[in-house]
Protein backbone atom coordinates (compact mmCIF):
# COMPACT_ATOMS: atom_id res chain seq x y z
CA UNK A 1 0.00 0.00 0.00
CA UNK A 2 1.03 3.72 -0.81
CA UNK A 3 1.74 6.17 1.69
CA UNK A 4 -1.60 7.71 2.00
CA UNK A 5 -1.98 11.75 1.61
CA UNK A 6 -2.62 13.22 4.88
CA UNK A 7 -4.02 16.21 4.70
CA UNK A 8 -3.71 18.66 8.01
CA UNK A 9 -4.79 21.87 6.37
CA UNK A 10 -7.70 22.46 8.61
CA UNK A 11 -6.05 22.27 11.61
CA UNK A 12 -4.30 25.24 11.22
CA UNK A 13 -7.46 27.67 11.73
CA UNK A 14 -7.99 26.25 15.08
CA UNK A 15 -4.51 26.81 16.56
CA UNK A 16 -4.36 29.15 19.62
CA UNK A 17 -8.09 29.55 20.02
CA UNK A 18 -10.15 28.01 22.61
CA UNK A 19 -12.33 25.33 21.81
CA UNK A 20 -15.83 24.87 23.86
CA UNK A 21 -15.47 21.84 26.82
CA UNK A 22 -17.56 19.25 28.55
CA UNK A 23 -18.64 20.27 32.43
CA UNK A 24 -19.25 18.15 35.16
CA UNK A 25 -23.02 19.04 36.57
CA UNK A 26 -22.22 18.45 40.21
CA UNK A 27 -19.25 18.79 42.28
CA UNK A 28 -16.88 16.38 42.80
CA UNK A 29 -17.78 13.16 45.40
CA UNK A 30 -15.67 10.94 47.29
CA UNK A 31 -16.67 7.83 45.23
CA UNK A 32 -15.60 10.04 42.16
CA UNK A 33 -12.25 9.70 43.86
CA UNK A 34 -12.50 5.97 44.95
CA UNK A 35 -13.92 4.92 41.19
CA UNK A 36 -11.19 6.80 39.98
CA UNK A 37 -8.29 5.01 42.50
CA UNK A 38 -9.79 2.06 41.59
CA UNK A 39 -9.33 2.35 38.13
CA UNK A 40 -6.22 3.34 37.96
CA UNK A 41 -5.02 0.61 40.10
CA UNK A 42 -3.64 2.98 42.59
CA UNK A 43 -4.59 1.30 46.43
CA UNK A 44 -3.35 4.96 48.22
CA UNK A 45 -4.92 4.43 51.13
CA UNK A 46 -5.68 8.06 50.77
CA UNK A 47 -7.78 8.26 47.94
CA UNK A 48 -10.22 5.98 49.07
CA UNK A 49 -10.18 4.58 53.07
CA UNK A 50 -11.76 7.73 55.23
CA UNK A 51 -10.21 6.65 58.52
CA UNK A 52 -6.87 6.36 56.67
CA UNK A 53 -7.39 10.10 55.14
CA UNK A 54 -8.83 11.93 58.25
CA UNK A 55 -5.39 11.53 59.58
CA UNK A 56 -3.81 12.67 56.67
CA UNK A 57 -2.85 16.59 56.52
CA UNK A 58 -5.64 17.36 54.57
CA UNK A 59 -7.96 15.25 57.34
CA UNK A 60 -10.05 13.78 54.43
CA UNK A 61 -10.13 11.77 51.17
CA UNK A 62 -8.24 13.81 48.50
CA UNK A 63 -7.92 12.84 44.58
CA UNK A 64 -4.56 11.52 43.10
CA UNK A 65 -2.25 14.50 41.23
CA UNK A 66 -3.72 12.36 38.14
CA UNK A 67 -7.58 13.18 39.05
CA UNK A 68 -8.22 16.30 36.51
CA UNK A 69 -8.29 14.90 33.43
CA UNK A 70 -11.02 12.41 35.27
CA UNK A 71 -13.45 15.73 35.01
CA UNK A 72 -13.97 16.40 31.43
CA UNK A 73 -14.48 14.33 27.70
CA UNK A 74 -11.29 13.26 26.09
CA UNK A 75 -9.22 12.37 28.48
CA UNK A 76 -7.34 15.38 27.74
CA UNK A 77 -6.72 15.14 23.58
CA UNK A 78 -9.62 17.47 23.35
CA UNK A 79 -7.49 20.37 22.29
CA UNK A 80 -5.12 17.68 20.51
CA UNK A 81 -7.51 16.67 17.93
CA UNK A 82 -9.05 19.28 16.27
CA UNK A 83 -9.47 20.19 12.08
CA UNK A 84 -10.43 17.12 10.08
CA UNK A 85 -7.99 14.50 8.69
CA UNK A 86 -10.37 12.69 6.48
CA UNK A 87 -9.84 9.12 7.28
CA UNK A 88 -7.75 9.15 10.02
CA UNK A 89 -7.78 7.99 13.45
CA UNK A 90 -6.07 8.91 17.18
CA UNK A 91 -4.03 7.64 19.40
CA UNK A 92 -3.19 9.10 22.96
CA UNK A 93 0.59 9.85 22.57
CA UNK A 94 2.13 11.55 25.42
CA UNK A 95 1.69 14.46 28.09
CA UNK A 96 3.28 17.21 29.90
CA UNK A 97 1.86 18.06 33.14
CA UNK A 98 2.37 20.87 35.36
CA UNK A 99 0.84 20.67 38.75
CA UNK A 100 -0.07 23.03 41.62
CA UNK A 101 -0.01 22.89 45.01
CA UNK A 102 -3.57 22.53 45.27
CA UNK A 103 -5.42 19.25 45.96
CA UNK A 104 -9.21 18.31 44.28
CA UNK A 105 -11.57 17.13 47.14
CA UNK A 106 -15.34 16.11 47.57
CA UNK A 107 -17.31 19.10 47.07
CA UNK A 108 -14.81 20.98 44.08
CA UNK A 109 -15.90 21.65 41.23
CA UNK A 110 -13.53 21.32 38.51
CA UNK A 111 -13.14 23.25 34.87
CA UNK A 112 -11.16 23.39 32.03
CA UNK A 113 -10.05 25.78 29.05
CA UNK A 114 -8.61 23.99 26.26
CA UNK A 115 -6.33 25.46 23.86
CA UNK A 116 -5.42 23.77 20.69
CA UNK A 117 -1.01 24.49 20.57
CA UNK A 118 0.55 22.84 17.70
CA UNK A 119 1.33 20.02 15.11
CA UNK A 120 3.44 18.48 13.19
CA UNK A 121 3.91 16.07 10.51
CA UNK A 122 6.23 12.72 10.34
CA UNK A 123 6.79 9.62 8.87
CA UNK A 124 6.16 6.33 11.26
CA UNK A 125 6.37 2.66 11.20
CA UNK A 126 2.44 2.86 12.21
CA UNK A 127 0.95 4.82 9.33
CA UNK A 128 3.50 6.55 7.18
CA UNK A 129 2.76 10.37 7.38
CA UNK A 130 1.42 10.84 10.99
CA UNK A 131 0.30 14.24 12.40
CA UNK A 132 1.44 14.87 16.29
CA UNK A 133 -1.01 17.00 17.35
CA UNK A 134 -1.10 18.95 20.95
CA UNK A 135 -3.03 20.98 23.16
CA UNK A 136 -3.45 22.44 26.60
CA UNK A 137 -6.22 21.95 29.48
CA UNK A 138 -6.03 24.38 31.97
CA UNK A 139 -8.01 22.68 34.90
CA UNK A 140 -9.14 25.12 37.81
CA UNK A 141 -11.49 24.84 41.03
CA UNK A 142 -14.86 27.00 41.87
CA UNK A 143 -12.28 29.75 42.90
CA UNK A 144 -10.70 30.36 40.01
CA UNK A 145 -7.58 29.07 41.10
CA UNK A 146 -5.16 27.02 38.69
CA UNK A 147 -4.69 23.17 39.74
CA UNK A 148 -2.69 21.54 36.75
CA UNK A 149 -2.22 22.46 33.27
CA UNK A 150 -1.73 19.33 31.22
CA UNK A 151 -0.57 19.46 27.27
CA UNK A 152 -1.57 16.40 25.66
CA UNK A 153 0.03 14.92 22.22
CA UNK A 154 -2.54 13.34 19.90
CA UNK A 155 -1.61 10.81 17.08
CA UNK A 156 -3.88 10.95 14.17
CA UNK A 157 -2.87 9.19 11.31
CA UNK A 158 -5.24 7.27 8.41
CA UNK A 159 -6.58 4.37 9.69
CA UNK A 160 -6.62 2.36 6.88
CA UNK A 161 -2.56 2.68 6.96
CA UNK A 162 -2.67 1.78 10.20
CA UNK A 163 -4.63 -1.64 9.51
CA UNK A 164 -2.12 -2.70 7.13
CA UNK A 165 0.47 -2.55 9.12
CA UNK A 166 -0.90 -4.25 12.69
CA UNK A 167 1.21 -6.66 13.85
CA UNK A 168 -0.83 -9.88 12.92
CA UNK A 169 2.37 -11.92 15.92
CA UNK A 170 0.67 -10.16 18.23
CA UNK A 171 -3.24 -10.95 17.71
CA UNK A 172 -3.26 -13.47 20.51
CA UNK A 173 -2.41 -12.78 24.27
CA UNK A 174 0.01 -14.39 26.28
CA UNK A 175 -1.35 -17.36 28.60
CA UNK A 176 -1.09 -16.86 32.45
CA UNK A 177 -0.18 -20.09 34.64
CA UNK A 178 -1.58 -19.88 38.07
CA UNK A 179 1.87 -19.84 39.35
CA UNK A 180 2.88 -17.20 37.26
CA UNK A 181 -0.41 -15.01 38.26
CA UNK A 182 0.66 -15.50 42.29
CA UNK A 183 4.21 -14.61 41.47
CA UNK A 184 3.05 -11.61 39.68
CA UNK A 185 0.51 -10.93 42.58
CA UNK A 186 3.69 -11.48 45.49
CA UNK A 187 5.68 -8.96 43.23
CA UNK A 188 2.38 -6.62 43.17
CA UNK A 189 2.47 -6.61 46.67
CA UNK A 190 5.88 -5.27 47.19
CA UNK A 191 4.91 -1.95 45.81
CA UNK A 192 1.71 -1.69 47.58
CA UNK A 193 3.59 -2.86 51.38
CA UNK A 194 5.85 0.12 50.58
CA UNK A 195 3.15 2.77 49.58
CA UNK A 196 1.80 2.15 52.81
CA UNK A 197 4.64 1.72 55.04
CA UNK A 198 4.86 5.17 54.36
CA UNK A 199 1.43 6.16 55.64
CA UNK A 200 1.83 9.73 57.04
CA UNK A 201 5.26 9.81 57.57
CA UNK A 202 7.48 12.25 55.83
CA UNK A 203 9.76 11.36 52.83
CA UNK A 204 12.42 13.51 53.21
CA UNK A 205 14.73 14.65 50.09
CA UNK A 206 17.49 15.10 52.68
CA UNK A 207 17.42 10.72 52.42
CA UNK A 208 17.06 10.59 48.82
CA UNK A 209 20.54 10.15 46.87
CA UNK A 210 21.22 10.43 42.82
CA UNK A 211 21.39 6.97 41.68
CA UNK A 212 18.31 5.37 43.78
CA UNK A 213 15.78 3.64 42.72
CA UNK A 214 12.13 3.71 43.34
CA UNK A 215 10.59 0.71 44.23
CA UNK A 216 9.45 -1.29 41.51
CA UNK A 217 5.36 -1.33 40.74
CA UNK A 218 3.70 -4.36 38.86
CA UNK A 219 -0.03 -4.49 37.97
CA UNK A 220 -2.07 -6.93 35.21
CA UNK A 221 -2.54 -8.80 33.26
CA UNK A 222 -4.62 -5.96 31.66
CA UNK A 223 -7.68 -7.49 30.51
CA UNK A 224 -11.02 -6.40 28.54
CA UNK A 225 -12.60 -6.38 31.94
CA UNK A 226 -9.48 -4.15 33.47
CA UNK A 227 -9.98 -1.76 30.51
CA UNK A 228 -13.83 -2.04 30.69
CA UNK A 229 -12.95 -0.58 34.85
CA UNK A 230 -10.37 2.20 33.69
CA UNK A 231 -13.51 3.48 30.81
CA UNK A 232 -16.09 3.72 33.47
CA UNK A 233 -13.85 5.89 35.38
CA UNK A 234 -14.28 8.77 33.54
CA UNK A 235 -17.27 11.07 35.10
CA UNK A 236 -18.82 11.80 31.00
CA UNK A 237 -19.23 7.85 30.70
CA UNK A 238 -21.62 7.43 33.63
CA UNK A 239 -25.33 8.63 31.55
CA UNK A 240 -25.57 12.48 32.19
CA UNK A 241 -22.75 13.50 34.21
CA UNK A 242 -21.65 15.72 32.41
CA UNK A 243 -23.03 18.48 29.95
CA UNK A 244 -21.26 17.29 27.10
CA UNK A 245 -20.74 19.35 23.75
CA UNK A 246 -21.86 18.65 20.53
CA UNK A 247 -18.46 17.04 18.31
CA UNK A 248 -18.94 16.13 15.16
CA UNK A 249 -17.03 12.84 14.36
CA UNK A 250 -16.98 12.50 11.15
CA UNK A 251 -15.93 16.48 10.58
CA UNK A 252 -13.03 15.50 12.13
CA UNK A 253 -11.85 12.73 9.89
CA UNK A 254 -13.06 9.54 11.85
CA UNK A 255 -14.18 6.72 9.59
CA UNK A 256 -18.07 5.35 9.82
CA UNK A 257 -17.49 1.94 11.74
CA UNK A 258 -15.40 4.29 14.34
CA UNK A 259 -17.48 7.67 14.50
CA UNK A 260 -20.68 6.82 15.83
CA UNK A 261 -21.81 9.22 18.32
CA UNK A 262 -19.74 8.98 21.15
CA UNK A 263 -20.77 11.12 23.85
CA UNK A 264 -23.72 13.00 21.71
CA UNK A 265 -25.87 15.00 23.99
CA UNK A 266 -28.91 14.98 21.82
CA UNK A 267 -28.68 10.95 21.49
CA UNK A 268 -28.03 10.93 25.05
CA UNK A 269 -31.49 12.18 25.58
CA UNK A 270 -32.92 9.08 23.22
CA UNK A 271 -30.69 6.20 23.30
CA UNK A 272 -27.37 6.93 25.38
CA UNK A 273 -26.51 3.47 24.71
CA UNK A 274 -24.90 4.09 21.22
CA UNK A 275 -23.68 7.11 22.72
CA UNK A 276 -21.28 5.19 24.66
CA UNK A 277 -17.68 5.41 23.22
CA UNK A 278 -17.18 2.06 24.17
CA UNK A 279 -19.79 0.30 22.44
CA UNK A 280 -19.79 2.22 19.60
CA UNK A 281 -17.73 5.41 18.35
CA UNK A 282 -13.76 6.15 18.78
CA UNK A 283 -13.50 4.55 21.53
CA UNK A 284 -14.90 0.76 20.82
CA UNK A 285 -11.50 -0.18 19.71
CA UNK A 286 -9.82 -0.37 22.97
CA UNK A 287 -12.61 -3.30 23.76
CA UNK A 288 -13.41 -4.92 20.52
CA UNK A 289 -10.02 -6.79 18.83
CA UNK A 290 -12.02 -6.73 15.32
CA UNK A 291 -12.08 -3.33 15.58
CA UNK A 292 -8.44 -2.83 17.32
CA UNK A 293 -6.77 -4.34 14.43
CA UNK A 294 -8.77 -1.69 11.66
CA UNK A 295 -6.67 1.04 13.22
CA UNK A 296 -3.02 -0.79 13.96
CA UNK A 297 -3.86 -2.30 17.14
CA UNK A 298 -3.36 -5.98 17.28
CA UNK A 299 -5.85 -6.70 20.39
CA UNK A 300 -7.85 -5.02 22.80
CA UNK A 301 -5.88 -2.27 24.38
CA UNK A 302 -5.79 0.28 27.56
CA UNK A 303 -6.36 4.07 27.45
CA UNK A 304 -3.41 6.48 26.92
CA UNK A 305 -4.87 8.90 29.50
CA UNK A 306 -4.81 5.43 31.67
CA UNK A 307 -0.95 5.11 30.99
CA UNK A 308 -0.78 9.26 31.79
CA UNK A 309 -2.37 8.33 35.25
CA UNK A 310 -0.15 5.76 35.82
CA UNK A 311 2.98 7.61 35.37
CA UNK A 312 1.95 10.99 37.85
CA UNK A 313 0.36 8.24 40.68
CA UNK A 314 3.37 6.16 40.64
CA UNK A 315 5.50 9.10 41.55
CA UNK A 316 3.35 10.78 43.17
CA UNK A 317 2.70 7.51 45.83
CA UNK A 318 6.50 7.37 46.08
CA UNK A 319 6.53 10.93 47.51
CA UNK A 320 3.86 10.59 49.93
CA UNK A 321 1.08 13.13 51.53
CA UNK A 322 4.00 15.86 52.16
CA UNK A 323 5.83 15.42 49.06
CA UNK A 324 4.42 16.20 45.45
CA UNK A 325 4.73 15.82 41.41
CA UNK A 326 5.41 19.33 40.37
CA UNK A 327 6.28 18.56 36.45
CA UNK A 328 5.77 15.10 34.30
CA UNK A 329 6.94 14.66 30.82
CA UNK A 330 5.52 11.04 30.05
CA UNK A 331 6.34 9.59 25.62
CA UNK A 332 4.01 6.76 25.27
CA UNK A 333 5.73 4.14 22.68
CA UNK A 334 3.46 1.50 22.95
CA UNK A 335 0.07 0.43 24.33
CA UNK A 336 -1.24 -1.72 27.69
CA UNK A 337 -2.06 -5.02 25.43
CA UNK A 338 -4.59 -7.63 26.96
CA UNK A 339 -2.63 -10.40 28.61
CA UNK A 340 0.40 -7.88 29.31
CA UNK A 341 1.40 -6.98 32.46
CA UNK A 342 2.82 -3.35 32.97
CA UNK A 343 6.33 -2.76 34.98
CA UNK A 344 7.33 0.85 36.27
CA UNK A 345 10.60 1.82 37.40
CA UNK A 346 12.17 4.97 37.82
CA UNK A 347 15.75 6.34 38.86
CA UNK A 348 16.78 9.74 41.00
CA UNK A 349 19.26 11.23 38.29
CA UNK A 350 19.71 15.11 40.23
CA UNK A 351 18.44 16.39 43.54
CA UNK A 352 18.30 20.73 43.36
CA UNK A 353 16.74 23.61 44.90
CA UNK A 354 14.98 26.34 42.61
CA UNK A 355 14.64 29.65 42.67
CA UNK A 356 11.78 29.04 44.89
CA UNK A 357 13.34 27.03 47.38
CA UNK A 358 11.70 24.32 46.73
CA UNK A 359 13.36 21.01 47.26
CA UNK A 360 13.55 18.80 44.12
CA UNK A 361 14.65 15.09 43.05
CA UNK A 362 14.81 14.97 39.10
CA UNK A 363 13.71 11.07 38.54
CA UNK A 364 13.46 9.41 34.67
CA UNK A 365 11.08 6.70 34.45
CA UNK A 366 9.72 4.53 32.58
CA UNK A 367 7.19 1.69 31.74
CA UNK A 368 7.45 -1.73 29.68
CA UNK A 369 5.76 -4.82 29.59
CA UNK A 370 6.61 -8.48 30.89
CA UNK A 371 8.84 -9.08 27.37
CA UNK A 372 10.69 -5.67 28.46
CA UNK A 373 8.59 -4.02 25.44
CA UNK A 374 8.72 -0.36 25.97
CA UNK A 375 5.05 1.29 26.83
CA UNK A 376 6.42 4.97 28.23
CA UNK A 377 9.58 6.83 28.97
CA UNK A 378 9.79 10.12 30.74
CA UNK A 379 11.32 12.64 33.33
CA UNK A 380 9.51 14.15 36.11
CA UNK A 381 10.43 16.85 38.93
CA UNK A 382 9.31 16.17 42.84
CA UNK A 383 9.15 18.35 45.63
CA UNK A 384 10.19 16.85 48.65
CA UNK A 385 10.09 18.15 52.24
CA UNK A 386 13.65 19.05 53.89
CA UNK A 387 14.21 17.94 56.99
CA UNK A 388 14.33 20.93 60.05
CA UNK A 389 17.51 22.49 60.81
Amino acid sequence: MADPILDCSDIDQHLGKAITSSRIREPIANNDIRRWAHAMHYPNLLHYDPTFAEQSRWGKLVAPQSFPCATDDGMGTSPACVGGIPNSHLLFGGEEWWFEDRRIAGGDMVYNERIPFDYVVKETKLAGPTCFQRGDNFYTNQHGQLLAKQRSTAIRYNAAAGGENVNKDEFEEPEWSDEEIDALENRKLGWIKELHALGHKERWWDDVKVGDKLPERVFGPHSIASFTTEWRAWIINTWGAVQVRKIDMIALGFTPEMAGCENDPDELLVNPEITDGAYYGPSRGHLFPKYARRIGMPRAYGYGGAMGAWVIDYMSGWAGEHGMVLHSVANFRGPALSGDVTIQTAEVIDKTVDAEGRHLIHVKHHMATQKGTTMATGTAEIRLPKKPG
